[in-house]
């Protein structure tokens, strides 16, 4: 009976646990075809950057704009100013965002986008007026965020009036304590504050924001009728409050709703 063969005695010998043999030298990659893929590697990274910088086909030629209510596309992509015919890869779509909002203050945000293979896009988000400052015969916009954004010569269609009325001080002067503690920023954001509760109704009835100090905020509305609101704290309780209050008492001239528990009304 013949005895085993050479591999059955390999194979009885090989362990059976245990890391793998390593690779036979022979079966590596050979020198000559590591180079073979290495320059294919090389060539299709040069291409690649051919395409996207060097050809044709990826080039800048359309620039378009959306959103805008009161700027046009003309004053967008004037101030955008992205050069048609530039390789699509290399426009800075945040240097162009931060450079939009520096140039145009109308402009709160704007995303920058690429839409392969031939288009930037331009989507715009304009700052909403919610109060106005009046300046000699001009109007200053004032956003949500306090920010005042532009000057106009018409007045915004509703959008009521700030007024920073500070009393005068013992010596005479027109700056009250506030005004100097506060500053006018800080009093311009707090009306602010009021004008973004106000109920929608209340708001288009609204034609004037006085600020005296931190704490007396009133609103001037149509029919000769006025609001002591008080801080710009509790503004939601308060603007509750003021609705009930004009529903109740739609004679009422006067309104105190700066405790907004124990709110009066009065005059007829």
């Amino acid at each position: 009976m013949a005895g085993p063969t050479t591999a059955e005695r390999g194979e009885r010998q090989r362990p059976q646990s245990g890391p793998p043999w390593p690779p036979r030298l022979d079966r590596l990659p050979r020198p000559r075809t590591l180079v073979v893929l290495l320059v294919c590697v090389v060539l299709l990274a040069v291409g690649g950057v051919w395409v996207l910088y060097g050809s044709g086909w990826l080039r800048v030629e359309r620039v378009s704009a959306s959103g805008m209510r009161v700027l046009s596309d003309e004053q967008v992509l004037a101030a955008a100013d992205i050069p048609v015919g530039s390789p699509l890869i290399s426009i800075d779509t945040d240097a162009i965002e931060a450079d939009l909002r520096n140039k145009l203050s109308r402009i709160d945000s704007v995303d920058v986008t690429r839409s392969w293979p031939n288009e930037i896009g331009l989507k715009v988000n304009e700052r909403t007026p919610v109060l106005m400052v009046k300046k000699g015969g001009k109007f200053v916009e004032v956003d949500a965020k306090g920010v005042r954004f532009a000057t106009v010569s018409r007045a915004p269609e509703g959008v009521p009036e700030l007024k920073l009325t500070a009393p005068k001080s013992p010596s005479g002067t027109s700056q009250s304590a506030s005004l100097r503690r506060f500053g006018t920023g800080r009093l311009v954001r707090e009306a602010v504050r009021v004008a973004g509760v106000l109920p929608a109704a209340v708001a288009r009835d609204t034609r004037t924001v006085k600020v005296r100090s931190y704490d007396a905020i009133s609103l001037e509305l149509s029919g000769n009728r006025t609001v002591a609101w008080g801080s710009a704290e509790e503004g939601r309780a308060k603007a509750r409050t003021l609705t009930a209050l004009l529903k109740a008492a739609p004679e009422a001239r006067h309104f105190d709703v700066s405790v907004p528990t124990a709110p009066a009304s009065s005059g007829s």
